[in-house]
């Protein structure tokens, strides 16, 4: 997982990466202040879009190209924080913290808030209850999550990003609901379509206020 993420970014096979941010996302979000957790987190402009809202945001991404193309890309100058366990990145003019390392390996929060935007779907499928284990030990307790998965035939086609039902996800955080459901076969990864994939499902999720 880890040298197959880190060669993805090297090539720059990275067409789940939406450079305009997530609309679902940024319509359904409705946590007004506090700190937010978000792993897996690449170069996504959602980033600063939290950061102006008012949120503290800490983002972990394995790959350190994407968390320079990040500040390039956003215009953001950053100054990297010494003594860290993983190497830390801080934005100077938005409250935006990138860490660079193993998610499993980070031990930061308590955290008021989750933005999993195909995080839970980017990793094997067996790794996903100790995923979701260690995200737990970060958030505080009652923290608001927001989960954006996706739902296809992995009969046709194999992720990453691999498919997620409603039933596993309920097993891992049973209050989450469905808010939203969007066809995704046009911005979805180009492998997709050319194995014949002709319906595919991006589904927004969040737990109750």
């Amino acid at each position: 997982m880890t040298e197959d993420w880190l060669d993805r970014w090297e090539n720059s096979r990275i067409g789940w990466h939406e450079a305009d941010g997530n609309a679902g996302f940024r319509q359904f979000w409705d946590v007004d202040r506090g700190t937010v957790l978000v792993p897996l987190c690449g170069k996504s402009p959602d980033l600063v879009w939290l950061a102006r809202r008012g949120h503290e945001v800490v983002g972990i991404e394995l790959a350190e190209k994407a968390i320079h193309e990040f500040f390039s890309e956003q215009a953001l100058g950053y100054s990297e924080i010494e003594g860290e366990a993983l190497r830390t990145f801080r934005a100077n003019d938005v409250p935006v913290t990138l860490i660079c390392g193993d998610y499993f390996e980070f031990s930061g929060g308590p955290f008021d808030a989750l933005y999993d935007r195909g995080s839970i779907v980017a990793i094997n499928p067996a790794m996903r209850p100790a995923y979701v284990r260690h995200t737990d030990t970060l958030l505080r307790p009652g923290a608001r999550r927001l989960v954006i998965t996706l739902e296809y035939d992995q009969g046709v086609v194999q992720g990453p990003p691999f498919s997620l039902p409603a039933e596993e996800l309920h097993d891992y955080w049973p209050d989450l609901r469905r808010v939203a459901s969007y066809d995704d076969l046009d911005t979805c990864p180009p492998k997709f379509r050319k194995a014949g994939l002709t319906e595919i499902s991006e589904v927004i999720w969040r737990s109750s206020g």
